[in-house]
């Protein structure tokens, strides 16, 4: 089926994502098509399109290539993007060396999912060397500037005094703006503090909220961790993790 797309349809990248919500085939012809001209977020877009195969055949080598089109023009989550590719083997050959290259330069420019994976492979020594004071910067860098999973682990380490001062009123603090901002991980961390404070009821609704938004993987170790809970209420919470769990998974 053919479209007819006006200009300023094919060059606002703000539009075409709208599009990718409306209809993702009309949004994939409107998406190459503002690419070829040499719009950035279209550019970043396609490689997005491509290598989830959305509205257009999926194709990981291809996607890779425009992604690098976009980062060459200076388009950050595009360089973030190849990142991801060569940290986890999407379209090209994986190497964690090649992605923490390209999650430094789109870090230094103040990308936060950027300073987020580049931290991710500076604390676990992957492609780097280990370093846990840089990926601590990085993270608290990143939960400074809003960055939800970053905010969760920053107060990973200031719970438990990894590579900084044990502050656990600041964990806290960081725990609930994650919880806030949406992160399941973030929420499962406030309600366990919550849970520590004896404020079982506000707990619950956190763990339902991290239980809806998790992952398999996720809730099946969750649901672990909260079986061993004293409490009635937060085992039957476990049980339901374990059922969604395998809801998720069918």
């Amino acid at each position: 089926m053919s479209y007819q797309l006006r200009r300023e349809e094919v060059l606002d990248g703000d539009r075409l994502k709208a599009m990718l919500e409306e209809s993702p085939a009309r949004a994939a012809q409107a998406i190459l098509i503002a690419a070829r001209e040499g719009v950035l977020d279209a550019q970043a877009l396609l490689g997005q399109i491509l290598l989830d195969g959305q509205g257009i055949e999926q194709d990981q080598p291809l996607a890779v290539r425009w992604f690098g089109i976009a980062a060459n023009g200076g388009h950050l989550m595009a360089r973030n993007m190849l990142g991801r590719c060569h940290e986890h083997g999407w379209g090209c050959a994986a190497d964690a060396a090649v992605a923490a290259g390209h999650y430094r330069l789109a870090a230094e420019k103040g990308l936060d999912w950027a300073m987020y994976n580049y931290a991710n492979l500076l604390a676990t020594g992957r492609g780097v060397v280990e370093d846990q004071v840089q990926a601590l910067g990085l993270y608290r860098r990143a939960a400074q500037v809003g960055h939800a999973k970053s905010m969760n682990l920053l107060g990973r380490y200031l719970e438990e005094g990894l590579h900084c001062a044990a502050d656990l009123s600041a964990a806290f603090d960081w725990y609930r703006r994650s919880a806030q901002c949406g992160d399941f991980r973030g929420q499962f961390s406030y309600a366990s503090v919550l849970v520590e404070r004896s404020q079982i009821e506000e707990a619950l609704f956190w763990y339902r909220e991290a239980m809806l938004g998790g992952h398999s993987a996720f809730l099946t170790v969750s649901a672990r961790t909260l079986s061993k809970v004293p409490s009635v209420d937060i085992q039957s919470m476990a049980r339901e993790y374990e059922l969604r769990a395998v809801l998720l998974n069918e």
